[in-house]
């Protein structure tokens, strides 16, 4: 590891749901496991007036006394919020912030804020000259819409240059993901079945048993769709699907990622279901009427010679009966002597929850006279694996912007891809099925996964 130059990290969004759920935890992490710069700076930004030492007790609060009072004394606020009219007090508190750290230090702003905000962010940050040599971080999704997309793009480029931008997916920044292509591209083994001559089908499961309460108003404008499919759920299909890189340098694996992308097919309303949980709309900041999908489910299909006519099954949704974030594929039965084997009796899956796991089943021989066979399975929790050092996705991937590397971050021909992909559902929405709370969804979403059925729940 290259150490890392002096920084000011400037939190845009400081005191909102988003940084206190999973950005100033990450940032904590790296400074509790010495992968900060020596010298760094974390300025807060919001409307409100709040002190210095009002933001200090309040990051105390969100991160449940850990922090230690040297973490919080590199803590600023600047209120007055920030727009290209107006910037508030933050150019004098990075100013003071750059004086503490360095004339010469780097300056990363993090979007911590709904989309719809993005693009005055972004125009401030020219009209102020804090654009020139940053980093800017932009969390998902980057557009509402593929119209709001490219104009957002077209944005972000007229003040930034692309290697300046970083499209966050924390997805990307799971070791299990990662393990995905480690796991093929180093295993001949595994490398050898990875098409569609082995792979009968794969399935990308992410049920979650959370609500939306804590961010009502935000999610409602956004849906399961955008929030999940069109984000984390394309990701790491691509991931799971993409050619083998030139190399492991950031470009070429961008460049292998978002090319597979390109050979997604549009999705097909027929073959997505969109759900609502029961009572979701008694949820406090929830319009009654609400149309919002907290449930989508959907069949894709890859138009490339490694991947025709194997059916990508995502499926993701709010309150349902246990959380878990799978990637499996499901090997082909095969020919040979053995008659009436089980369907699925071969499959390698991909845990991304905490610090990842990878389990393989199969069919074994039961030991005895007779030739039984038996279903068996193995697992590899990789934070068992000798020197396991794993971080958060999320603290590793603000690592890698600290690093400036850009692996693990989408780039725009993708996103845009991944827009024309889910177009045709944006367009023309299936009918939202309703379902109950702790169950697996709305039940027409079983046929997708037929015959055999998804491998969680049903």
């Amino acid at each position: 590891m290259t150490s890392l130059r002096p920084t000011v990290f400037v939190l845009f969004g400081a005191t909102g749901d988003l940084a206190k759920r999973m950005v100033l935890p990450a940032f904590h992490t790296l400074a509790e496991e010495g992968l900060l710069p020596d010298r760094w700076m974390l300025v807060g930004n919001g409307r409100g007036d709040v002190a210095h030492d009002e933001f200090q007790r309040t990051v105390h609060e969100v991160l449940e006394g850990k922090p230690s009072r040297g973490f919080l004394s590199r803590l600023r606020f600047a209120g007055g919020g920030f727009n290209s009219d107006d910037p508030g007090s933050l150019l004098d508190v990075i100013a003071e912030a750059r004086r503490e750290v360095g004339k010469d230090a780097d300056v990363v702003h993090y979007l911590a804020i709904p989309p719809v905000a993005f693009p005055e962010i972004t125009r401030a940050l020219g009209e102020h000259g804090l654009a020139e040599g940053a980093r800017v971080v932009y969390e998902k999704p980057f557009g509402t819409s593929p119209a709001e997309f490219r104009k957002l793009d077209r944005l972000v480029h007229r003040v930034l240059d692309e290697d300046q931008v970083y499209r966050i997916d924390h997805f990307l920044g799971k070791e299990a993901t990662q393990a995905l292509h480690v796991m093929r591209f180093a295993n001949e083994m595994i490398g050898a079945m990875w098409d569609r001559h082995h792979i009968e089908s794969v399935q990308i499961d992410v049920p979650e048993t959370l609500d939306v309460a804590d961010r009502a108003g935000f999610y409602d404008a956004t849906g399961a769709t955008l929030d999940m499919l069109v984000t984390h759920l394309f990701q790491v299909a691509a991931e799971v699907a993409m050619e083998p890189p030139a190399s492991l340098a950031a470009t070429d694996l961008q460049s292998a990622r978002e090319k597979v992308i390109r050979s997604f097919r549009p999705l097909d309303p027929a073959e997505v279901v969109l759900g609502q949980f029961e009572g979701y709309r008694d949820t406090d900041g929830i319009a009654k009427r609400s149309r919002t999908d907290t449930y989508v489910a959907a069949r894709l299909w890859i138009d490339n010679p490694r991947w025709r006519g194997v059916p990508f099954l995502l499926r993701t949704g709010k309150r349902l009966a246990r959380s878990a974030q799978r990637v499996s594929l499901i090997l082909r039965t095969p020919d040979g002597p053995f008659r009436d084997l089980p369907p699925r009796g071969n499959v390698l899956s991909f845990s991304l929850s905490g610090d990842g796991e990878i389990d393989t089943s199969l069919l074994a021989k039961r030991p005895g006279v007779a030739l039984d066979l038996e279903p068996a399975s193995v697992s590899l929790p990789l934070g068992d694996l000798p020197g396991a050092d794993p971080l958060p996705a999320y603290s590793r991937l603000i690592h890698d912007v600290l690093s400036g590397d850009r692996s693990l971050f989408t780039r725009p021909d993708g996103l845009a891809a991944a827009w024309k992909v889910v177009t045709p559902l944006l367009e023309n929405r299936p009918r939202l099925a309703t379902y109950p709370q702790e169950s697996w969804g709305p039940a027409r979403a079983r046929k997708l996964a037929a015959p055999h059925g998804w491998l969680l729940g049903q």
